[in-house]
């Protein structure tokens, strides 16, 4: 089931962005600056909240105010929608649990066959070494 934020949680600014948009870029503020505090959101599971702090970055601040900045598009709000879809693609792929490593023991016949190879190259390497005069 997928973590839904309220719009409570989320500090959207506008800001003015660069990029296209002509002279539309320097009146309008539509640049989107998402700020969501995910270290005091309630909506989040602890196990989440970690993962989504460490997967967010440098995206995330000290205080665990995740940022999200989104200048791409000429209206406020597409960026809005962008930003937001950033953040909820971002929480979904901390709401995976990571699989833990379980380490595997080597089969009989690989440690033969390094076995093998050992002597094989021990062989070639007495070989190397000075001919006696028998």
């Amino acid at each position: 089931m997928p973590i839904l934020i309220p719009d409570s949680e989320l500090i959207m600014t506008f800001v003015r962005a660069s990029g296209p948009g002509g002279q539309n870029v320097n009146k309008v503020s539509t640049a989107v600056q998402l700020r969501f505090d995910a270290r005091q959101s309630r909506s989040l599971p602890a196990d989440v909240r970690q993962r989504l702090l460490a997967l967010a970055g440098s995206r995330a601040t000290q205080e665990g105010v995740l940022v999200i900045t989104s200048r791409a598009h000429r209206t406020q709000e597409a960026n809005r929608a962008e930003a937001r879809a950033r953040l909820n693609e971002l929480i979904a792929r901390a709401e995976l649990v990571p699989k833990t490593r379980r380490p595997s023991r080597p089969t009989l016949a690989s440690k033969v066959r390094r076995l093998t190879a050992k002597s094989q190259r021990s062989t070639s390497k007495k070989l190397r070494g000075r001919i006696s005069d028998d």
